[in-house]
């Protein structure tokens, strides 16, 4: 029975009056409601986990794609009930929102089994198991499964305002230095990972819609309105990604500019200096015939000439506007 345990999550009987049963795992193969709905949460990667899917009367090609060790968004429509994979923000402590938390589900008209792998918590999930011991009760299998949607997606839309304000202020920022290049690139990162999952989630709940008889058209606008939600943030995330782009440019011209500036002023300071540089070559001549060699004061003319020409060349380039 330990074990069990480690793959029973929770289960509640919802019936149509509103009323919920709590469940152990013990009474899963017990019969479902005949008016009303089982909600079943486990833990996909536990040892006992196929055994429980088995006793809630899952085939045996749905109990293996619902534990497969990788996953990606999308629904497969199976007999009178589909498999569901979705994604969602990973807000667990210490893990980056980036990657991104999988959840497995089997809907049916009866029968609403989630899954989540251990120590992979989705966020959206506990917040709606909370909402319905305290009286907000989905009705049926498909107003929960809008309910555990809508919670993925206002997760994600948090996220991706997250993105947009953090860009914002890098926008507001007159100069942007190294520790900002690299919280960009962070940026970066996390857009595309998370843009990565919602395009094919997009997909996925468009296809939930047109499977038969399992979507009841009074609920086809929610999980549409859904759909578009995501489809929304997807957009954003485009648009953050070229924001970005835009930024992390900017940040290189300044770099580049900087760089430029260095590099002018000592071709400038070169430039002064090269025919002072000419003029103690010549007079460093270890030859016969250098004039001054035998006047007093030839090195303070020649030091004087060199100053002067100096001054010169500075106020030439200055006239210029060269600096």
């Amino acid at each position: 029975m330990a074990q069990l345990n480690d793959a029973f999550l929770w289960a509640y009987d919802v019936k149509q009056t509103g009323e919920t049963e709590t469940l152990d795992a013990s009474q899963l193969a017990s019969p479902l409601p005949e008016q009303g709905y089982r909600w079943v949460h486990m833990q996909s990667d536990a040892p006992e986990a196929e055994g429980m899917l088995q006793a809630l009367g899952l085939s045996e090609e749905v109990r293996d794609s619902l534990m497969a060790q990788q996953t990606r968004p999308r629904v497969i429509p199976v007999n009178r009930g589909a498999l569901v994979f979705l994604r969602g923000i990973n807000v667990n402590p210490g893990a980056d929102p980036e990657d991104m938390v999988s959840l497995r589900l089997w809907i049916s008209g009866s029968l609403i089994v989630t899954l989540r792998r251990q120590d992979r918590k989705l966020m959206s999930v506990q917040d709606t198991r909370t909402s319905l011991e305290q009286g907000d009760v989905p009705a049926t299998t498909t107003e929960l499964l809008i309910a555990l949607l809508t919670r993925i997606a206002d997760r994600i839309h948090d996220k991706v305002e997250d993105i947009d304000e953090s860009l914002g202020d890098y926008e507001a920022q007159e100069s942007l230095n190294k520790h900002d290049r690299n919280q960009l690139a962070m940026l970066r990162r996390q857009t595309a990972s998370i843009r990565r999952h919602l395009a094919p989630q997009r997909d996925a709940l468009e296809t939930l819609v047109r499977v038969p008889g399992l979507i009841p058209d009074t609920m086809a606008f929610d999980l549409r309105d859904q759909s578009d939600r995501m489809t929304r943030s997807i957009e954003d995330l485009d648009l953050a990604r070229e924001r970005a782009i835009v930024l992390q440019d900017e940040l290189r011209n300044q770099i580049a500019d900087k760089q430029n500036i260095r590099m002018y002023v000592l071709s400038m300071i070169t430039a002064i200096f090269l025919p002072l540089s000419f003029l103690t070559g010549v007079f460093g001549m270890n030859v016969a015939g250098l004039p001054g060699t035998e006047t007093p004061n030839a090195f303070t003319l020649l030091m004087s000439s060199m100053g002067v020409l100096a001054v010169l060349m500075l106020i030439a380039m200055l006239w210029k506007k060269w600096l």
